[in-house]
Formats: C-alpha cells, structure tokens, sequence
C-alpha cells in the first residue's frame, strides 16, 4: 500500500491551497451523462492521458495528455456549478474520467474535493486501477464511488486487451475495500477475447471477495470508436469482432449473479 506522506492542511485543502496556486490540468471534454458514468445524471469530466492501449477503446483521441486542453479547474468547477440544480433533482453527481484520471493525480483531486466540498455533489472516479498508487487517502476521501474497469481475469488475456499487466489494479481493488469504498466493478464483455466462463467467473470471483462492490456493469463490446481509430492512423484490430448478443450478456451477468453480485 502506498505510504502517505500528507500533513494535515495538505490531507483537508484542494490542491490549489496547498500549492497556492491555480491548479490545471489536461481535459478532453466535458459532458452531461444519465446512466453510464454513476448513479443519476452527472457532469462528466473527461481527462487526458491514459497508459492502457485497449483494443476496444472508444476515445483512443484521450491517450495522450498533450492532445488535450490545458484547463483551469477553476473553469471546470464554473462549469458544473450551472447544472448543480438539474444533477440534484435527477439524483446525480459528478464523476471524473478519461483517458485515465490518475495520470493526473492532483489536477483530479482538486476536481473531486471542490465538487464535493463547493457544490455538494455525489463524486465518482472512474478508473482502470493501473496507476491507483498516485490515489492518496486525502483523494479518496473526497470519492463517494470507484467505477473500476477489470478487463479481464486471465493475466495473458488482460495483456492482449491493455498493453499493461492485471496485478496494480487488483492490488488498488484490495486498498479499496480496506478502505471501505463503494465500487462498482465494469467489465466489457468482448465475444472471442474476454467471453470465455472461466475469465468471467475468475472476475466474479474476485469481486465478490471483496466485500465492498456494490453492483457490476456488464458492458458489451461496440465498434462506435472505430472511426476515430482510423482518424488517428491505427489500426483497429476489432473490427471483424461481432457485439454479443443478449444471450451472451445475460449469461455473463448470471455467473456474476450467482455469486452474489447485482449485475445490470
């Protein structure tokens, strides 16, 4: 586990406090979403950045930092602050994304304490784990909710999807639920890459050990991003890849089920 080296001032203030001066950051976009990115509509600030090259990515645009705005979260905080009323009423929030917000560690802990703290809004981190070191206590202390992405459970199978290895992220899984956090666990299911029974019963396995996830979200592989894959000059090695069809994801959400987890 990482080892905090946080005074106390540090531990309670945003960023900008403690470094007394506008903190910045790189930002994609931002959006209004209902459904997908947490509980209720949520203002969703996408962050850019990401050390994960997976092959069904949809935002491969959001994989280097420099590719995004450079932004104030002054100007993002403005921002949510006109739909505060709207997100309430729905029952929503604010949730940081990607790309991999963790790539910027302060810039993403300034946003979610000023989103809880100065607007009172329901925070979420959506995350893949791989860099869940750079998350300090004081960063998850303003978290209400951790949208974690396991990819896989088959170490190899993880390999091929991310580029990265599994174990940083199951190691941030653990933390998470010694902390007693609120997660809710994502898992694409890809047909002929993540499909097979054992890879998913290893994935519900593990969550359910954890004691601390609350639901699991069982999303079906698309090809929406494959236009801005060509865009960029990659080569999208998915695209003979068919989504799966409501059998496959309702069997992939009964092996989950059947160990106790609510998976939608």
């Amino acid at each position: 586990m990482l080892t905090q080296n946080l005074t106390a001032n540090d531990a309670l203030t945003p960023a900008a406090a403690a470094t007394h001066r506008p903190t910045e950051g790189s930002v994609h976009s931002w959006d209004l979403s209902t459904g997908v990115d947490g509980p209720g509509t949520r203002f969703v600030t996408f962050l850019s950045g990401c050390p994960l090259t997976c092959l069904y990515c949809h935002n491969p645009d959001t994989w280097r930092m420099r590719n995004g705005k450079r932004t104030s979260a002054d100007a993002i905080v403005a921002e949510a602050a006109k739909y505060t009323r709207f997100i309430e009423a729905a029952g929503g929030g604010a949730t940081i994304s990607g790309g991999e917000p963790l790539l910027q560690p302060v810039f993403a802990g300034e946003l979610l304490h000023r989103f809880k703290h100065e607007l009172g809004l329901h925070t979420a981190l959506d995350t893949s784990g791989f860099l869940g070191v750079r998350a300090t206590d004081a960063l998850l202390r303003d978290v209400d909710l951790v949208l974690l992405d396991i990819k896989s459970w088959d170490r190899d199978t993880y390999k091929k999807v991310t580029g990265r290895p599994l174990r940083p992220t199951l190691d941030f899984a653990h933390r998470l639920a010694d902390l007693g956090k609120n997660v809710w666990v994502r898992f694409v299911l890809v047909p002929g890459l993540t499909d097979d029974p054992a890879n998913i019963e290893g994935v519900a396995a593990f969550a359910a050990s954890l004691g601390n996830v609350s639901r699991v979200d069982v999303l079906p592989f698309h090809k929406l991003g494959e236009a801005k894959w060509e865009a960029l000059g990659k080569t999208f090695t998915l695209h003979d890849t068919p989504s799966p069809g409501p059998e496959q994801v309702a069997a992939a959400k009964a092996i989950f089920e059947a160990h106790g987890l609510t998976a939608v």
